[in-house]
């Protein structure tokens, strides 16, 4: 059986690129039964959505500072 540590490291590497057939559903047993790590995955990916629409959103550069 998983534990913490290890699901946390593969929900980060999920982020990055599709896991293989059984971490993937070792991961996804271990999501079943631990509250603690389906917050984690929900925040996790909330981050990356508010960040990705962050940078979307500020395509354009910062504004000068004003002279003195």
């Amino acid at each position: 059986m998983m534990n913490c540590r290890e699901a946390v490291k593969l929900m980060s590497e999920e982020m990055d690129h599709d896991l293989s057939g059984g971490r993937r559903w070792s991961l996804r047993l271990h999501l079943l039964i631990c509250l603690g790590c389906r917050n984690y995955r929900r925040q996790l990916s909330f981050l990356r959505q508010a960040c990705r629409h962050e940078v979307a959103v500020d395509d354009t550069p910062p504004p000068l500072p004003p002279p003195n």
